[in-house]
């Protein structure tokens, strides 16, 4: 299975050029925690957390109406193509030790975004299903029928 296949297509994006004040009033009207930062070619550039916006703007006393994104965004993002395994998004997001993911498609624009909520709750459904194929097939149960 893919990540393409679980990845959230709807993904909320800021630009670079975008005033934080802008982008933190898009997090809560959307109620979302983090923005992928993307170019001009819809590439993922960065990610703007809600933490970013409390240590670096907040914490640090500075007004956010002259802040722009770029200015405190993680400028280091890690992505995961589509066509990658659920295993290949889980190591990445195990070695760079993030929750989230943006997938790109082979020319790198974005086409969605991977949680570990959403890998988490696939395998819980997984589980499930093999739970319930063990109850159907077991020897006590065959035998009782």
């Amino acid at each position: 299975m893919t990540i393409a296949s679980i990845c959230q297509r709807r993904v909320d994006t800021a630009l670079p050029t975008e005033i934080v004040q802008t982008a933190a009033q898009r997090m809560a009207t959307r109620c979302v925690g983090t923005l992928v930062v993307v170019d001009v070619h819809d590439r993922p550039i960065g990610m703007l957390t809600d933490r970013d916006l409390a240590l670096r703007v907040v914490g640090a006393g500075d007004h956010p109406r002259g802040i722009t994104v770029a200015d405190v965004m993680t400028g280091h993002v890690e992505v995961v193509r589509e066509d990658a395994s659920i295993e290949t998004a889980l190591a990445r997001m195990r070695q760079e030790a993030v929750r989230r993911l943006p997938v790109v498609d082979a020319d790198g624009r974005m086409v969605g975004i991977v949680s570990l909520e959403d890998v988490l709750a696939l395998l819980a459904r997984e589980m499930a299903a093999v739970g319930e194929f063990l109850q159907r097939t077991s020897p006590t149960r065959l035998a009782a029928e």
